[in-house]
């Protein structure tokens, strides 16, 4: 894939960006949208953009910077997933400030927010405080958002806690959407300014981009990435009306703008911003080099977004309007799933082989495919035959032999409901014991970092150990909405 954006660049500019709003204030709140680590949404519409460039530009602000996490008290009580990892999101806050502390960046303390008697969330405090994190509750904000008076009072944002910090930049992130950054950041201007402090708020998001057009694929790809939320991309029309300048902002955001420019005066006494854009520092836009590869790129995620979609509504995830929406998105940008070759490949092969297939798009651009067989799952399949094809091993000749593999899967047993096939973890330990003895295996396993960013359609719904291995392997998977069999419990 051809690179469309400049990452060292974009650690630069955004730093120096959040150093001159530093200056405007004694201390400012940064709420700091997408994901600080791994945001593979990003990298994958960015082709250039690199995992770890957010936490870059960070450690540029290190001695200067601490950082305040956020989480949904009914993230916690319905232990809601993150996607990518496949963990829930107080495990995934856990993950993250254990970077941050290995980092040697200074992270504050925990806000669970909108809490409302949840068992799940107290429990969760319980743990942090006996970790030695400090954790604060946040319940909802009384008046909000139609009663600015009351919500800037002690009845509203007087009511949380005061977090103590002491560095200018103060960064409040969270694991995922809706986790009450803003509020957490509002609650603590409002302390802030009581004490005489000088505080400011502004919003790192990373999309949409603003200076993008409206359609642009990278905006509409963030559309897509958020059909669940109901966002959707808009012009910035405070942003028109003052400047004369078109800028893009998200629905959310332009809909809360009054009550947040009437809150943020209330607290400081004058009009810091006028528009949602103005709240912003975001430097993306400045930052693509090459925006027929980001346009592709993000065409792309846009059609997994949409295959996702349709899975997740098949196991009762999101709403039947969900995939719906996105399938508007691609009509508008005339894209399809023929644009994704790997679903072809896959559909093709499966009726051909009247089985379940995983097909793969190798860097080269060569299609591997993988079958069930009576020992493999057609992840195990495609795997072992995508990195004999990167070691050139000849496809008659065995990476891992029968024998090898029967007495695994003896132990793993069968019943009268189920077959049982051994599943990618399985398969890899077995090419992990044997590459010991063999040094053409050992090639071979070197060469799945190879599949790193790969192309990948699976002819039904992919789950469990499989689909983790998948995404430890930085395989882009897309599936079918089809169940692997009429079995309630697989």
């Amino acid at each position: 894939m051809k690179k469309g954006f400049d990452n060292k660049l974009y650690v630069k500019l955004q730093s120096e960006k959040i150093k001159e709003r530093i200056q405007k204030f004694d201390k400012l709140y940064l709420e700091f949208g997408g994901k600080l680590f791994d945001d593979y949404h990003a990298a994958r519409v960015l082709p250039g953009f690199e995992l770890d460039s957010k936490i870059n530009m960070l450690l540029e602000l290190k001695e200067q910077a601490e950082i305040i996490f956020c989480i949904n008290a009914d993230d916690i009580e319905r232990n809601k997933i993150r996607a990518d990892y496949g963990i829930t999101y107080d495990m995934d806050l856990l993950r993250l400030i254990d970077s941050m502390k290995e980092l040697g960046l200074t992270v504050n303390s925990v806000v669970i927010t909108l809490y409302k008697g949840q068992n799940g969330a107290l429990n969760f405090k319980k743990k942090l405080e006996r970790r030695n994190i400090k954790t604060y509750i946040h319940t909802p904000t009384k008046g909000y958002p139609t009663d600015v008076d009351v919500i800037v009072s002690e009845e509203g944002y007087g009511a949380n806690p005061y977090i103590e910090t002491e560095k200018p930049l103060v960064v409040v992130t969270a694991p995922g959407p809706c986790s009450g950054k803003l509020a957490t950041c509002l609650s603590q201007l409002y302390h802030e300014h009581k004490r005489g402090i000088k505080a400011g708020y502004a919003k790192f998001e990373t999309f949409p981009v603003w200076d993008l057009p409206l359609k642009h694929p990278v905006n509409i790809a963030y559309e897509a990435a958020t059909a669940d939320l109901k966002d959707v991309n808009m012009i910035d029309n405070f942003h028109l009306e003052k400047y004369g300048i078109l800028a893009v902002n998200y629905n959310r955001d332009l809909q809360v703008f009054p009550v947040l420019k009437n809150i943020l005066n209330k607290i400081t006494g004058e009009d810091i911003y006028y528009s949602p854009t103005d709240m912003g520092v975001n430097m993306i836009g400045s930052c693509i080099i090459n925006n027929e590869a980001v346009e592709k790129a993000a065409s792309d995620e846009i059609i997994r977004r949409y295959y996702n979609a349709m899975t997740d509504y098949r196991l009762g995830l999101v709403d039947e309007e969900t995939p719906k929406r996105i399938k508007v998105l691609m009509n508008e940008l005339k894209i399809s799933d023929k644009d994704r070759p790997v679903i072809k490949a896959c559909l093709n092969k499966a009726k051909e082989k009247d089985t379940h297939v995983v097909a793969l798009e190798l860097p080269s651009g060569k299609i591997i495919t993988g079958k069930q067989t009576e020992l493999l799952s057609p992840v195990s399949s495609v795997i072992l035959n995508a990195i004999k094809e990167l070691t050139k091993i000849p496809d008659e000749v065995y990476l891992l032999a029968p024998n090898v593999l029967e007495p695994i899967l003896k132990l793993k047993g069968n019943d009268q409901i189920h077959n049982y096939y051994l599943n990618l973890q399985e398969v890899l330990i077995a090419l992990s014991i044997c590459s010991v003895t063999n040094p053409i295996i050992d090639k071979a396993l070197q060469n799945l970092q190879k599949l790193r960013h790969c192309e990948a359609h699976a002819s039904y719904i992919v789950t469990n150990g499989d689909l983790n291995i998948l995404r430890n392997l930085k395989i882009n998977l897309t599936c079918e909405p089809e169940f692997y069999s009429n079995h309630l419990y697989e």
